[in-house]
């Protein structure tokens, strides 16, 4: 691993990578027509097959890549028409779609005694994609920076510090990762069995992206440690939203929202008592809106989504949606889509407070998440 840092390093120092990419329509499918794709999300079928799909502003279907299992996690990179759809635990698999060529660049395989969290994200310089990983041998979680320019090739390998990273961002404008150590230990010869559910200790920690050093380690109080940290938003004045979920006694009824700003304490943010016992001690996802301001978290054990003030730290409303559990934002303040397991779409305005159903053609429950595509 010693060469492949001095390679980082190397890589650092290179031009931008991808130019072939950097040109053309946004999107041009297989009938040659352009339209501008709205978000990207896995999902399975009827017949209980799995699902890339590309959904364009008029519902229609852009992309449609089989994949060769479940996945949980689609990212899109920020300068050109790629996606990385990342297989849910444990699986082994990254498929990296060229959506403006429908082809599959790349897919990428675990090394061996590894595998993957469902979660990867490209940096803010399209150079890196980064996931979060599982060392079967050790339960250690990892954490992977792969080079675009080298056909995905591992250059650099780094300790979570914690067991169970699950999603990962990048603070905006600084070569800071924030990883959420879900704390769960798991091994793929148990499935999906929680093995530690006794002795979890979930934490939130801040790296650097060129060298793995741990900038920040934050975990819940003692008596909270059975709150798994999984899910993560980070907007762009660096305050990370966090979606928690209990492992403990259902009736405890603990909070299940809270955010985190650089060298501070997690912040444990409250809901009225009927919200919080709504969500069923789980949350499913988080995003920031397109301003920073404002969070939306789903409960899809609930059919909740709530949505909270990040500058107040307070809870704003909620809605109902049936195994809702996708979010990503729209490009207007207080904006988002919503998405579900019983393949319906919602936009929500925190403004006006509307809610409308998207239009769409493809039948299909939506997985656990849904991306974006920048304009």
């Amino acid at each position: 691993m010693e060469t492949n840092r001095r390679r980082f390093c190397q890589l650092l120092g290179s031009a931008v990578l991808l130019p072939s990419l950097l040109s053309g329509p946004v999107f041009a499918g297989a009938n040659k027509t352009t339209a501008k794709p709205l978000f990207a999300s896995a999902a399975q079928d009827r017949d209980g097959n799995y699902h890339l799909y590309l959904i364009g502003e008029q519902g229609e279907i852009l992309l449609d890549h089989p994949l060769q299992g479940r996945a949980h996690h689609t990212e899109a990179h920020p300068s050109v028409p790629l996606l990385a759809c990342t297989a849910r635990r444990p699986g082994r698999f990254i498929d990296i779609i060229d959506y403006r060529e429908q082809r599959l660049v790349k897919r990428i395989l675990a090394e061996e005694g590894r595998h993957f969290f469902g979660h990867s994200i490209f940096t803010e310089d399209g150079r890196w994609l980064v996931t979060t990983e599982n060392e079967l041998s050790t339960g250690q979680g990892r954490v992977v920076v792969r080079s675009l320019a080298d056909d995905y090739a591992i250059i650099a390998d780094y300790p979570s510090h914690g067991i169970g990273p699950h999603e990962l961002t990048q603070q905006p404008d600084s070569d800071v990762l924030v990883v959420a150590n879900g704390g769960i230990l798991t091994h793929p010869d148990h499935g999906r069995e929680k093995l530690n559910l006794d002795s979890m200790q979930p934490s939130l920690v801040r790296l650097d992206l060129h060298s793995g050093e741990l900038l920040e380690e934050r975990m819940l109080p003692k008596e909270q440690h059975q709150l798994s940290i999984r899910h993560i938003d980070t907007n762009a004045e660096g305050i990370t939203a966090i979606a928690l979920q209990y492992q403990g006694n259902i009736g405890d009824n603990p909070p299940l929202v809270a955010i985190h700003q650089p060298h501070q304490p997690i912040t444990l943010l409250q809901a009225p008592e009927a919200i919080n016992i709504a969500m069923k001690g789980y949350c499913g996802s988080v995003r920031c809106d397109h301003s920073g301001r404002y969070a939306a978290v789903s409960a899809p054990r609930g059919d909740l989504i709530s949505f909270w003030d990040l500058e107040q730290q307070t809870f704003i409303s909620s809605i109902k949606s049936r195994d809702g559990c996708g979010l990503t934002a729209t490009t207007h303040n207080g904006e988002f889509i919503i998405s579900a397991g019983t393949g319906r779409c919602l936009q929500h305005n925190l403004d006006t407070g509307h809610t409308r159903r998207l239009q769409q053609t493809v039948k299909t429950a939506w997985d656990n998440h849904m991306t974006s595509i920048p304009s």
